[in-house]
Protein backbone atom coordinates (compact mmCIF):
# COMPACT_ATOMS: atom_id res chain seq x y z
CA UNK A 1 0.00 0.00 0.00
CA UNK A 2 1.44 3.30 -1.06
CA UNK A 3 2.06 5.52 1.94
CA UNK A 4 0.45 8.87 2.16
CA UNK A 5 3.03 11.92 1.15
CA UNK A 6 3.51 13.93 4.49
CA UNK A 7 2.86 18.18 3.49
CA UNK A 8 5.06 20.01 1.51
CA UNK A 9 5.79 22.11 5.16
CA UNK A 10 7.70 19.70 6.60
CA UNK A 11 11.04 17.79 5.95
CA UNK A 12 10.71 14.54 4.66
CA UNK A 13 13.04 11.60 6.03
CA UNK A 14 14.67 10.84 2.75
CA UNK A 15 14.09 7.12 1.16
CA UNK A 16 17.47 5.80 2.31
CA UNK A 17 16.88 7.12 6.20
CA UNK A 18 13.67 5.07 5.96
CA UNK A 19 14.03 2.11 8.06
CA UNK A 20 13.46 -1.12 6.09
CA UNK A 21 10.17 -1.88 7.94
CA UNK A 22 8.76 1.12 6.78
CA UNK A 23 9.05 1.04 3.29
CA UNK A 24 6.65 -0.31 1.14
CA UNK A 25 7.40 -3.55 -1.24
CA UNK A 26 8.57 -2.07 -4.06
CA UNK A 27 11.09 0.31 -2.37
CA UNK A 28 11.96 -2.72 0.27
CA UNK A 29 13.51 -4.61 -2.49
CA UNK A 30 15.82 -1.71 -3.80
CA UNK A 31 16.71 -0.58 -0.64
CA UNK A 32 17.95 -4.04 0.11
CA UNK A 33 19.55 -4.91 -2.90
CA UNK A 34 21.36 -1.49 -2.66
CA UNK A 35 23.05 -2.35 0.90
CA UNK A 36 23.40 -6.02 0.23
CA UNK A 37 25.27 -5.14 -2.91
CA UNK A 38 27.40 -2.62 -0.82
CA UNK A 39 28.60 -5.64 1.35
CA UNK A 40 29.89 -7.60 -1.46
CA UNK A 41 33.10 -6.30 -2.16
CA UNK A 42 35.61 -8.12 -3.85
CA UNK A 43 33.16 -11.21 -4.58
CA UNK A 44 32.21 -12.26 -8.23
CA UNK A 45 28.16 -11.47 -8.33
CA UNK A 46 28.09 -14.93 -9.46
CA UNK A 47 29.09 -16.33 -5.99
CA UNK A 48 27.11 -13.49 -4.05
CA UNK A 49 24.41 -14.94 -5.32
CA UNK A 50 24.68 -17.76 -2.98
CA UNK A 51 25.37 -16.08 -0.01
CA UNK A 52 22.85 -13.66 0.00
CA UNK A 53 19.70 -15.87 -1.21
CA UNK A 54 21.10 -18.76 0.90
CA UNK A 55 20.15 -15.68 3.74
CA UNK A 56 16.86 -14.94 1.77
CA UNK A 57 15.52 -18.42 2.25
CA UNK A 58 16.95 -19.51 5.92
CA UNK A 59 15.17 -16.10 6.89
CA UNK A 60 11.85 -17.04 5.14
CA UNK A 61 12.15 -21.09 6.82
CA UNK A 62 13.24 -19.59 10.08
CA UNK A 63 10.11 -17.01 10.41
CA UNK A 64 7.81 -20.11 9.38
CA UNK A 65 9.17 -22.39 12.08
CA UNK A 66 8.63 -19.61 14.61
CA UNK A 67 5.19 -18.73 14.21
CA UNK A 68 4.16 -22.50 14.00
CA UNK A 69 6.43 -22.98 16.72
CA UNK A 70 4.69 -20.11 18.81
CA UNK A 71 1.29 -21.53 18.06
CA UNK A 72 2.91 -25.09 19.36
CA UNK A 73 4.36 -23.48 22.70
CA UNK A 74 0.99 -21.43 23.58
CA UNK A 75 -1.37 -25.33 22.91
CA UNK A 76 -4.14 -23.16 22.38
CA UNK A 77 -7.29 -24.57 19.94
CA UNK A 78 -5.69 -27.54 17.52
CA UNK A 79 -2.60 -27.44 19.44
CA UNK A 80 -3.49 -28.37 22.46
CA UNK A 81 -0.55 -30.50 24.03
CA UNK A 82 1.52 -29.96 21.10
CA UNK A 83 5.18 -30.45 21.47
CA UNK A 84 6.97 -27.21 20.06
CA UNK A 85 9.91 -29.43 19.28
CA UNK A 86 8.51 -32.34 17.97
CA UNK A 87 9.13 -32.66 13.95
CA UNK A 88 6.47 -34.37 13.00
CA UNK A 89 3.73 -31.47 13.85
CA UNK A 90 6.30 -28.92 11.33
CA UNK A 91 6.00 -31.92 8.77
CA UNK A 92 2.13 -32.14 9.41
CA UNK A 93 1.45 -28.47 8.15
CA UNK A 94 4.53 -28.20 5.46
CA UNK A 95 6.90 -26.09 7.85
CA UNK A 96 10.58 -27.00 7.43
CA UNK A 97 12.35 -27.85 10.93
CA UNK A 98 14.65 -25.74 12.04
CA UNK A 99 16.81 -27.01 15.12
CA UNK A 100 17.93 -24.14 17.77
CA UNK A 101 21.14 -23.50 16.11
CA UNK A 102 19.89 -22.73 12.53
CA UNK A 103 17.05 -20.26 13.97
CA UNK A 104 17.68 -16.88 12.85
CA UNK A 105 17.62 -15.52 16.42
CA UNK A 106 20.20 -17.94 17.23
CA UNK A 107 22.50 -16.29 14.10
CA UNK A 108 21.50 -12.94 14.66
CA UNK A 109 23.42 -13.64 18.35
CA UNK A 110 26.46 -14.47 16.68
CA UNK A 111 26.52 -12.18 13.86
CA UNK A 112 29.60 -10.65 15.31
CA UNK A 113 31.59 -13.23 16.03
CA UNK A 114 34.87 -13.86 14.07
CA UNK A 115 33.36 -17.13 12.87
CA UNK A 116 30.26 -16.48 12.28
CA UNK A 117 30.73 -17.91 8.67
CA UNK A 118 31.29 -21.55 10.38
CA UNK A 119 28.43 -21.10 12.37
CA UNK A 120 26.17 -20.33 8.87
CA UNK A 121 27.57 -23.22 7.19
CA UNK A 122 26.89 -25.55 10.43
CA UNK A 123 23.04 -24.42 10.36
CA UNK A 124 22.90 -25.44 6.63
CA UNK A 125 23.76 -29.22 7.18
CA UNK A 126 21.63 -28.98 10.33
CA UNK A 127 18.64 -28.02 8.71
CA UNK A 128 18.96 -30.50 5.61
CA UNK A 129 19.46 -33.24 8.16
CA UNK A 130 16.22 -32.67 9.39
CA UNK A 131 14.28 -31.53 6.43
CA UNK A 132 15.38 -34.68 3.62
CA UNK A 133 13.46 -32.41 1.00
CA UNK A 134 16.21 -29.92 1.12
CA UNK A 135 19.44 -32.43 0.93
CA UNK A 136 21.96 -31.32 -1.39
CA UNK A 137 19.67 -27.58 -2.04
CA UNK A 138 21.50 -24.96 0.76
CA UNK A 139 24.60 -23.62 -0.11
CA UNK A 140 27.93 -23.89 1.98
CA UNK A 141 29.77 -20.54 1.45
CA UNK A 142 30.06 -18.79 3.89
CA UNK A 143 32.98 -19.51 5.61
CA UNK A 144 35.00 -19.13 2.50
CA UNK A 145 38.24 -16.86 3.00
CA UNK A 146 36.88 -14.23 0.53
CA UNK A 147 34.06 -13.49 2.33
CA UNK A 148 34.65 -10.89 5.04
CA UNK A 149 33.17 -11.94 8.29
CA UNK A 150 32.02 -8.30 8.95
CA UNK A 151 30.29 -8.40 5.65
CA UNK A 152 28.57 -11.06 6.15
CA UNK A 153 27.43 -10.14 9.95
CA UNK A 154 26.23 -6.83 8.61
CA UNK A 155 23.95 -9.07 6.01
CA UNK A 156 22.73 -11.43 8.26
CA UNK A 157 21.53 -7.78 10.30
CA UNK A 158 19.99 -6.35 7.11
CA UNK A 159 17.91 -9.24 6.20
CA UNK A 160 16.69 -9.52 10.01
CA UNK A 161 15.54 -5.91 9.55
CA UNK A 162 13.08 -7.10 7.58
CA UNK A 163 9.50 -6.68 9.30
CA UNK A 164 7.52 -9.50 8.30
CA UNK A 165 4.56 -9.78 11.09
CA UNK A 166 3.63 -13.09 12.85
CA UNK A 167 1.66 -14.70 9.77
CA UNK A 168 3.78 -17.41 7.59
CA UNK A 169 2.12 -15.90 4.48
CA UNK A 170 3.31 -12.55 4.63
CA UNK A 171 6.78 -13.88 5.50
CA UNK A 172 6.41 -16.03 2.25
CA UNK A 173 5.36 -13.03 0.58
CA UNK A 174 7.75 -10.48 1.14
CA UNK A 175 10.49 -12.67 1.29
CA UNK A 176 9.62 -14.00 -2.07
CA UNK A 177 9.28 -11.03 -3.44
CA UNK A 178 12.56 -10.37 -2.17
CA UNK A 179 14.01 -13.40 -3.38
CA UNK A 180 12.72 -13.14 -7.11
CA UNK A 181 13.93 -9.55 -6.69
CA UNK A 182 17.57 -10.47 -6.15
CA UNK A 183 17.35 -13.05 -8.71
CA UNK A 184 16.53 -10.45 -11.14
CA UNK A 185 19.42 -7.99 -10.16
CA UNK A 186 22.03 -11.04 -9.87
CA UNK A 187 21.02 -11.84 -13.08
CA UNK A 188 21.21 -8.54 -14.76
CA UNK A 189 24.96 -8.09 -12.80
CA UNK A 190 26.06 -11.36 -13.64
CA UNK A 191 25.19 -10.26 -17.76
CA UNK A 192 25.47 -13.37 -20.17
CA UNK A 193 26.00 -15.74 -17.56
CA UNK A 194 22.72 -14.73 -15.61
CA UNK A 195 20.44 -15.83 -18.45
CA UNK A 196 21.53 -19.33 -18.03
CA UNK A 197 19.51 -19.20 -14.80
CA UNK A 198 17.06 -16.38 -14.69
CA UNK A 199 14.21 -16.01 -17.89
CA UNK A 200 13.23 -11.89 -17.54
CA UNK A 201 10.48 -11.68 -15.22
CA UNK A 202 8.12 -9.69 -18.54
CA UNK A 203 8.94 -12.37 -20.66
CA UNK A 204 7.57 -15.10 -18.00
CA UNK A 205 4.54 -13.00 -17.31
CA UNK A 206 3.64 -13.29 -21.22
CA UNK A 207 4.51 -16.95 -21.67
CA UNK A 208 1.92 -17.31 -18.68
CA UNK A 209 -0.21 -14.63 -19.88
CA UNK A 210 -1.26 -15.96 -22.78
CA UNK A 211 -1.30 -20.06 -21.91
CA UNK A 212 -3.19 -19.17 -18.79
CA UNK A 213 -2.64 -22.48 -16.26
CA UNK A 214 -4.95 -22.61 -14.19
CA UNK A 215 -5.55 -26.41 -13.96
CA UNK A 216 -3.70 -29.19 -14.77
CA UNK A 217 0.29 -30.18 -14.82
CA UNK A 218 2.78 -27.72 -15.78
CA UNK A 219 5.76 -28.72 -17.54
CA UNK A 220 9.28 -27.11 -17.79
CA UNK A 221 12.22 -29.52 -18.84
CA UNK A 222 14.69 -26.95 -18.86
CA UNK A 223 13.51 -24.94 -15.72
CA UNK A 224 16.41 -23.07 -14.68
CA UNK A 225 15.69 -21.33 -11.01
CA UNK A 226 12.08 -21.82 -11.24
CA UNK A 227 10.50 -18.68 -12.90
CA UNK A 228 7.74 -20.29 -14.97
CA UNK A 229 6.48 -22.22 -11.99
CA UNK A 230 6.35 -19.23 -9.72
CA UNK A 231 4.91 -17.21 -12.12
CA UNK A 232 1.71 -19.89 -12.99
CA UNK A 233 1.25 -19.92 -9.35
CA UNK A 234 0.88 -16.31 -9.31
CA UNK A 235 -1.49 -15.83 -11.94
CA UNK A 236 -3.59 -18.97 -10.36
CA UNK A 237 -3.82 -16.81 -7.38
CA UNK A 238 -4.26 -13.41 -9.02
CA UNK A 239 -7.40 -14.64 -10.77
CA UNK A 240 -8.83 -16.30 -7.89
CA UNK A 241 -8.08 -19.63 -8.39
CA UNK A 242 -7.22 -22.44 -6.06
CA UNK A 243 -3.43 -22.79 -6.28
CA UNK A 244 -3.55 -26.57 -5.56
CA UNK A 245 -5.25 -27.12 -8.98
CA UNK A 246 -2.42 -27.11 -10.86
CA UNK A 247 1.08 -29.48 -10.33
CA UNK A 248 4.32 -28.80 -11.32
CA UNK A 249 6.89 -31.22 -13.08
CA UNK A 250 10.66 -29.85 -14.06
CA UNK A 251 14.17 -30.84 -14.63
CA UNK A 252 17.42 -29.00 -14.72
CA UNK A 253 20.99 -30.01 -16.03
CA UNK A 254 22.57 -27.70 -13.82
CA UNK A 255 23.10 -28.00 -9.89
CA UNK A 256 23.74 -24.38 -8.84
CA UNK A 257 20.66 -23.68 -11.02
CA UNK A 258 18.50 -26.33 -9.49
CA UNK A 259 19.32 -25.46 -6.05
CA UNK A 260 17.79 -21.92 -6.73
CA UNK A 261 15.03 -23.66 -8.71
CA UNK A 262 14.73 -25.67 -5.58
CA UNK A 263 14.58 -22.52 -2.82
CA UNK A 264 12.76 -20.29 -4.91
CA UNK A 265 9.88 -22.66 -5.43
CA UNK A 266 10.26 -23.74 -1.28
CA UNK A 267 10.08 -19.71 -0.38
CA UNK A 268 6.92 -19.20 -2.23
CA UNK A 269 5.21 -22.58 -0.27
CA UNK A 270 5.60 -24.57 -4.07
CA UNK A 271 5.79 -28.31 -4.02
CA UNK A 272 8.88 -29.00 -5.70
CA UNK A 273 9.24 -32.67 -5.32
CA UNK A 274 8.86 -33.30 -8.78
CA UNK A 275 11.73 -30.98 -9.67
CA UNK A 276 14.41 -33.06 -11.02
CA UNK A 277 17.84 -32.87 -11.17
CA UNK A 278 20.40 -34.54 -13.42
CA UNK A 279 23.74 -33.53 -15.26
CA UNK A 280 22.95 -35.54 -18.27
CA UNK A 281 19.93 -33.04 -19.17
CA UNK A 282 16.27 -33.64 -20.71
CA UNK A 283 17.27 -35.52 -23.62
CA UNK A 284 19.38 -38.21 -22.43
CA UNK A 285 17.39 -38.72 -19.03
CA UNK A 286 14.32 -37.32 -19.30
CA UNK A 287 13.18 -37.55 -15.72
CA UNK A 288 9.25 -37.37 -16.49
CA UNK A 289 9.03 -40.12 -19.20
CA UNK A 290 5.59 -40.83 -18.51
CA UNK A 291 4.33 -37.26 -17.91
CA UNK A 292 1.41 -36.05 -20.25
CA UNK A 293 1.49 -32.31 -19.21
CA UNK A 294 -1.39 -29.96 -19.59
CA UNK A 295 1.00 -27.04 -20.31
CA UNK A 296 5.05 -26.99 -21.40
CA UNK A 297 6.36 -23.21 -20.39
CA UNK A 298 10.04 -23.27 -20.99
CA UNK A 299 13.03 -21.11 -22.55
CA UNK A 300 15.49 -23.34 -23.63
CA UNK A 301 18.94 -22.89 -24.30
CA UNK A 302 19.08 -21.02 -28.25
CA UNK A 303 20.89 -22.81 -30.76
CA UNK A 304 22.73 -25.37 -28.53
CA UNK A 305 24.93 -27.19 -30.76
CA UNK A 306 25.51 -29.16 -27.47
CA UNK A 307 22.92 -31.67 -27.07
CA UNK A 308 24.28 -35.18 -27.72
CA UNK A 309 22.42 -35.49 -30.85
CA UNK A 310 24.43 -37.97 -32.28
CA UNK A 311 23.54 -40.37 -29.62
CA UNK A 312 19.73 -40.02 -30.13
CA UNK A 313 19.42 -40.08 -34.02
CA UNK A 314 16.56 -43.20 -33.93
CA UNK A 315 14.94 -41.24 -30.62
CA UNK A 316 11.04 -42.07 -30.65
CA UNK A 317 10.06 -38.35 -29.82
CA UNK A 318 11.27 -37.49 -33.28
CA UNK A 319 7.83 -37.83 -35.09
CA UNK A 320 8.19 -34.77 -37.63
CA UNK A 321 11.75 -35.33 -38.55
CA UNK A 322 15.46 -36.00 -37.28
CA UNK A 323 17.07 -32.85 -36.03
CA UNK A 324 20.02 -32.14 -37.09
CA UNK A 325 22.93 -32.93 -34.16
CA UNK A 326 24.44 -29.13 -34.30
CA UNK A 327 21.35 -27.43 -33.08
CA UNK A 328 18.72 -28.15 -30.40
CA UNK A 329 15.93 -25.81 -31.44
CA UNK A 330 13.68 -28.62 -33.09
CA UNK A 331 14.78 -31.08 -30.51
CA UNK A 332 13.26 -29.21 -27.64
CA UNK A 333 10.26 -28.87 -30.16
CA UNK A 334 9.72 -32.13 -30.75
CA UNK A 335 10.48 -33.07 -27.03
CA UNK A 336 7.41 -30.54 -25.77
CA UNK A 337 4.96 -32.26 -27.94
CA UNK A 338 6.18 -35.40 -26.52
CA UNK A 339 5.06 -34.81 -23.33
CA UNK A 340 1.87 -32.36 -24.25
CA UNK A 341 -1.59 -34.29 -23.12
CA UNK A 342 -3.91 -35.19 -26.17
CA UNK A 343 -5.10 -31.56 -25.52
CA UNK A 344 -2.23 -29.26 -24.16
CA UNK A 345 -0.39 -26.58 -25.15
CA UNK A 346 3.02 -25.28 -24.99
CA UNK A 347 4.38 -21.70 -25.26
CA UNK A 348 8.13 -21.34 -25.61
CA UNK A 349 10.96 -18.68 -26.29
CA UNK A 350 13.51 -20.16 -29.62
CA UNK A 351 15.91 -18.43 -31.32
CA UNK A 352 14.48 -16.37 -34.20
CA UNK A 353 16.35 -18.58 -36.79
CA UNK A 354 14.25 -21.35 -35.80
CA UNK A 355 11.64 -19.72 -37.81
CA UNK A 356 13.08 -19.79 -41.54
CA UNK A 357 16.04 -22.31 -40.90
CA UNK A 358 16.51 -25.10 -43.33
CA UNK A 359 19.55 -26.41 -41.72
CA UNK A 360 19.95 -29.95 -42.05
CA UNK A 361 16.02 -30.84 -42.42
CA UNK A 362 14.77 -28.43 -40.19
CA UNK A 363 12.21 -26.59 -42.78
CA UNK A 364 10.98 -30.27 -43.20
CA UNK A 365 10.91 -30.72 -39.62
CA UNK A 366 8.74 -26.75 -39.59
CA UNK A 367 6.77 -28.22 -42.34
CA UNK A 368 5.24 -31.11 -40.77
CA UNK A 369 4.30 -29.27 -37.72
CA UNK A 370 2.43 -26.84 -39.80
CA UNK A 371 0.73 -29.47 -41.81
CA UNK A 372 -0.27 -31.28 -38.81
CA UNK A 373 -2.05 -28.33 -37.00
CA UNK A 374 0.16 -28.11 -34.50
CA UNK A 375 1.33 -24.77 -34.33
CA UNK A 376 -1.14 -22.15 -33.01
CA UNK A 377 0.66 -18.86 -32.74
CA UNK A 378 4.34 -16.87 -33.43
CA UNK A 379 5.05 -13.90 -31.44
CA UNK A 380 8.55 -11.62 -32.55
CA UNK A 381 9.89 -10.72 -29.58
CA UNK A 382 12.30 -6.88 -29.74
CA UNK A 383 15.85 -6.99 -28.90
CA UNK A 384 17.51 -6.90 -25.87
CA UNK A 385 14.82 -8.86 -23.60
CA UNK A 386 17.32 -11.29 -22.82
CA UNK A 387 20.47 -11.11 -20.51
CA UNK A 388 22.69 -13.69 -22.05
CA UNK A 389 21.82 -13.55 -25.56
CA UNK A 390 21.76 -10.80 -28.50
CA UNK A 391 20.53 -13.29 -30.77
CA UNK A 392 16.67 -12.17 -31.62
CA UNK A 393 14.08 -14.15 -30.23
CA UNK A 394 10.38 -15.25 -30.73
CA UNK A 395 7.81 -17.40 -28.77
CA UNK A 396 6.16 -20.52 -30.10
CA UNK A 397 2.77 -21.36 -29.49
CA UNK A 398 1.85 -24.83 -29.62
CA UNK A 399 -1.88 -26.89 -29.27
CA UNK A 400 -2.94 -30.47 -29.47
CA UNK A 401 -6.46 -29.68 -30.29
CA UNK A 402 -6.74 -26.53 -31.99
CA UNK A 403 -10.00 -27.39 -32.96
CA UNK A 404 -11.49 -27.52 -29.27
CA UNK A 405 -8.80 -27.29 -26.86
CA UNK A 406 -8.35 -24.03 -24.76
CA UNK A 407 -6.49 -22.23 -22.13
CA UNK A 408 -7.43 -22.53 -18.39
CA UNK A 409 -9.76 -20.00 -17.86
CA UNK A 410 -11.92 -20.35 -20.69
CA UNK A 411 -15.14 -20.80 -19.55
CA UNK A 412 -16.22 -19.74 -23.37
CA UNK A 413 -16.17 -21.48 -26.50
CA UNK A 414 -13.12 -21.89 -28.87
CA UNK A 415 -13.07 -20.56 -32.46
CA UNK A 416 -11.82 -23.61 -34.64
CA UNK A 417 -8.88 -22.38 -35.80
CA UNK A 418 -7.11 -25.23 -37.03
CA UNK A 419 -6.23 -24.03 -40.56
CA UNK A 420 -4.94 -20.57 -39.07
CA UNK A 421 -1.56 -19.20 -37.43
CA UNK A 422 -1.93 -16.15 -35.55
CA UNK A 423 1.04 -14.22 -35.96
CA UNK A 424 2.32 -10.84 -33.59
CA UNK A 425 5.13 -8.64 -34.18
CA UNK A 426 5.76 -7.34 -31.04
CA UNK A 427 9.19 -5.53 -32.19
CA UNK A 428 8.11 -2.08 -31.62
CA UNK A 429 6.34 -2.51 -27.89
CA UNK A 430 8.86 -2.91 -24.76
CA UNK A 431 10.94 0.07 -23.00
CA UNK A 432 15.12 0.23 -21.63
CA UNK A 433 15.66 0.17 -18.17
CA UNK A 434 19.31 0.05 -19.00
CA UNK A 435 21.29 0.66 -21.97
CA UNK A 436 21.47 -2.94 -22.39
CA UNK A 437 18.06 -4.21 -21.06
CA UNK A 438 14.64 -3.91 -22.74
CA UNK A 439 11.27 -5.24 -21.09
CA UNK A 440 7.38 -5.31 -21.75
CA UNK A 441 4.94 -3.27 -19.72
CA UNK A 442 1.88 -4.14 -18.22
CA UNK A 443 0.32 -2.86 -20.89
CA UNK A 444 2.81 -4.30 -23.28
CA UNK A 445 1.97 -8.10 -22.22
CA UNK A 446 -2.04 -7.59 -21.68
CA UNK A 447 -2.01 -6.08 -25.73
CA UNK A 448 -0.58 -9.36 -26.69
CA UNK A 449 -2.48 -11.36 -24.45
CA UNK A 450 -5.08 -10.32 -25.29
CA UNK A 451 -5.09 -10.29 -28.99
CA UNK A 452 -4.30 -14.36 -28.90
CA UNK A 453 -7.21 -14.72 -26.38
CA UNK A 454 -9.88 -12.53 -28.96
CA UNK A 455 -8.20 -14.44 -31.46
CA UNK A 456 -9.18 -17.77 -29.88
CA UNK A 457 -12.37 -16.87 -28.27
CA UNK A 458 -15.66 -17.07 -30.36
CA UNK A 459 -17.69 -14.56 -28.04
CA UNK A 460 -14.74 -11.63 -28.41
CA UNK A 461 -13.85 -9.71 -31.94
CA UNK A 462 -10.37 -10.32 -33.40
CA UNK A 463 -9.38 -8.07 -35.97
CA UNK A 464 -6.04 -8.36 -38.32
CA UNK A 465 -4.14 -4.99 -37.44
CA UNK A 466 -1.66 -4.39 -39.96
CA UNK A 467 1.79 -3.97 -38.77
CA UNK A 468 0.70 -6.16 -35.57
CA UNK A 469 -1.02 -8.83 -35.75
CA UNK A 470 -2.17 -11.25 -38.61
CA UNK A 471 -4.47 -14.31 -38.92
CA UNK A 472 -2.72 -16.36 -41.73
CA UNK A 473 -3.85 -19.80 -43.43
CA UNK A 474 -2.14 -22.62 -43.69
CA UNK A 475 -2.26 -22.24 -47.47
CA UNK A 476 -0.74 -18.55 -46.95
CA UNK A 477 1.80 -20.11 -44.97
CA UNK A 478 2.18 -23.25 -47.91
CA UNK A 479 2.81 -20.33 -50.57
CA UNK A 480 5.32 -18.41 -48.25
CA UNK A 481 7.47 -21.83 -48.22
CA UNK A 482 6.37 -22.38 -44.70
CA UNK A 483 8.72 -19.16 -43.41
CA UNK A 484 7.07 -18.20 -39.95
CA UNK A 485 8.51 -14.55 -39.51
CA UNK A 486 5.49 -12.72 -38.67
CA UNK A 487 6.54 -9.28 -40.40
CA UNK A 488 5.76 -11.22 -43.58
CA UNK A 489 2.35 -11.42 -42.88
CA UNK A 490 1.38 -8.70 -40.46
CA UNK A 491 2.37 -6.18 -43.17
CA UNK A 492 6.30 -5.29 -41.79
CA UNK A 493 9.28 -5.38 -44.47
CA UNK A 494 11.39 -8.11 -43.96
CA UNK A 495 13.59 -8.75 -41.30
CA UNK A 496 16.90 -7.59 -42.65
CA UNK A 497 17.21 -5.21 -39.72
CA UNK A 498 17.38 -8.18 -37.15
CA UNK A 499 20.04 -10.20 -38.88
CA UNK A 500 22.36 -11.17 -36.31
CA UNK A 501 25.97 -12.29 -37.67
CA UNK A 502 26.46 -14.66 -34.21
CA UNK A 503 23.30 -16.40 -35.24
CA UNK A 504 23.76 -17.00 -38.86
CA UNK A 505 27.88 -17.42 -37.83
CA UNK A 506 26.57 -20.28 -35.88
CA UNK A 507 24.10 -22.07 -38.26
CA UNK A 508 26.50 -22.24 -41.09
CA UNK A 509 29.03 -23.67 -38.63
CA UNK A 510 26.19 -26.45 -37.33
CA UNK A 511 25.30 -27.23 -41.29
CA UNK A 512 29.52 -27.43 -42.38
CA UNK A 513 30.04 -29.49 -39.29
CA UNK A 514 27.09 -32.03 -40.39
CA UNK A 515 28.28 -32.08 -43.70
CA UNK A 516 31.83 -33.09 -42.80
CA UNK A 517 30.74 -35.83 -40.65
CA UNK A 518 28.55 -36.92 -43.58
CA UNK A 519 31.83 -37.17 -45.89
CA UNK A 520 33.76 -38.74 -42.98
CA UNK A 521 31.54 -41.59 -43.10
CA UNK A 522 30.61 -41.71 -46.90
CA UNK A 523 35.04 -41.86 -47.06
CA UNK A 524 34.87 -44.57 -44.01
CA UNK A 525 32.62 -46.64 -45.96
CA UNK A 526 34.27 -46.59 -49.40
CA UNK A 527 37.43 -47.62 -47.23
CA UNK A 528 35.61 -50.48 -45.80
CA UNK A 529 34.42 -51.34 -49.73
CA UNK A 530 37.86 -51.08 -50.63
CA UNK A 531 39.65 -53.11 -47.89
CA UNK A 532 36.93 -56.24 -48.96
CA UNK A 533 37.92 -55.94 -52.24
CA UNK A 534 40.74 -58.42 -53.45
CA UNK A 535 42.60 -57.49 -55.76
CA UNK A 536 44.78 -59.72 -58.36
CA UNK A 537 47.92 -60.86 -57.86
Amino acid sequence: MARKKKSSSKKTASKAEEPFEKQPLGRLEVALWKSADKLRKNIDAAEYKHVVLGLIFLKYISDAFEDLYNKLKAGKGDYVGADPEDKDEYKAENVFFVPESARWSYLLSKAKQPDVGKIVDAAMDAIEKDNPSLRDVLPRVYARGNLDPANLGGLIDLIGNIALGDAKSRSADVLGHVFEYFLGEFALAEGKKGGQFYTPRSVVELLVGMLEPYKGRVFDPCCGSGGMFVQSEKFVESHQGKVNDISIYGQESNQTTWRLAKMNLAIRGIDSTQVKWNNEGSFLSDAHKDLKADYVIANPPFNDSDWSGDLLRTDGRWKHGTPPAGNANYAWIQHFLYHLSPRGTAGFVLAKGSLTSRTSGEGDIRKSLIEARLLDCIVNLPGKLFLNTQIPACLWFLSRDKASASTGSATHSKVNRTNEILFIDARNLGHLINRRTLEFSAEDIQQIAVTYHNWQNSSKKYEDVKGFCNSASIKRVAELDYVLTPGRYVGLPDEEDDFDFTERFTSLKAEFEEQLKEEAKLNKAILDNLKKVKLPN
